[in-house]
């Protein structure tokens, strides 16, 4: 993983981050992150939330690449911790984020959190087109794990997985991920401490999971 998104970041971070567009610049590139944000945080507020201030929240990111998303995450939120596989992807987050105090980013083993200082637990987590370039169930299911780890009892981490059963992938494949059924991803849940309390895109390229943490 890191080696094949290294070498992506070199070619081209922004691309491979954002398909949309090959030739991002600055302004249109964060602005993706925050149209992210407006569909996918500020829609879901009173679950992400769930009455706190959002300046007084941390969160946690998986999978930030080069900080498209988390510079929008800490416009919004307290504190913002985001961590990627990848060196150069991390190089090109920090350089994004050099005027954003409230944001921090790690390079992390590709497996687990354990970069991530815990502090006093974290009010939210998310991850968008990560888990869907990730070919090893085994290794979504630890940092799922991870994240139940961190998140405070009755939080949310919100995700999206590949859903899709009819494309095909290799455990070498770093850009199409292994799927995930609704009956998958509703044990995967339970195996790691999370309540499954939504789902939404089943059997589709973008499924989004909802997993609270038990108390």
């Amino acid at each position: 993983m890191r080696l094949d998104w290294d070498a992506r970041a070199k070619e081209n971070a922004r691309y491979y981050v954002q398909t949309a567009k090959e030739d991002w610049t600055d302004e249109e590139f964060f602005a993706s992150g925050r149209q992210t944000v407006s569909e996918e945080i500020l829609t879901d507020m009173i679950n992400i939330c769930q009455g706190t201030d959002p300046k007084q929240m941390r969160v946690l990111e998986i999978g930030c690449g080069a900080g498209r998303v988390t510079r929008a995450l800490a416009e919004l939120f307290g504190e913002v911790h985001a961590v990627d596989v990848s060196a150069e992807m991390i190089a090109q987050a920090t350089a994004a984020l050099a005027s954003t105090p409230n944001a921090h980013v790690y390079q992390n083993n590709g497996m687990d959190l354990k970069v991530i200082p815990a502090g006093e637990g974290f009010d939210f987590a998310f991850s968008s087109i990560v888990f869907q370039h990730i070919p090893s169930r085994e290794v979504i299911e630890s940092y799922v794990r991870e994240v139940n780890r961190l998140l405070k009892p009755g939080r949310l981490f919100k995700f999206q997985v590949q859903g899709d059963a009819t494309l095909s992938t290799t455990a070498d494949d770093t850009w199409l991920g292994v799927p995930y059924s609704d009956a998958e991803a509703v044990a995967m849940a339970e195996r790691c401490g999370f309540e499954p309390r939504y789902r939404h895109g089943a059997g589709q390229q973008y499924f989004w999971l909802w997993f609270f943490k038990r108390a």
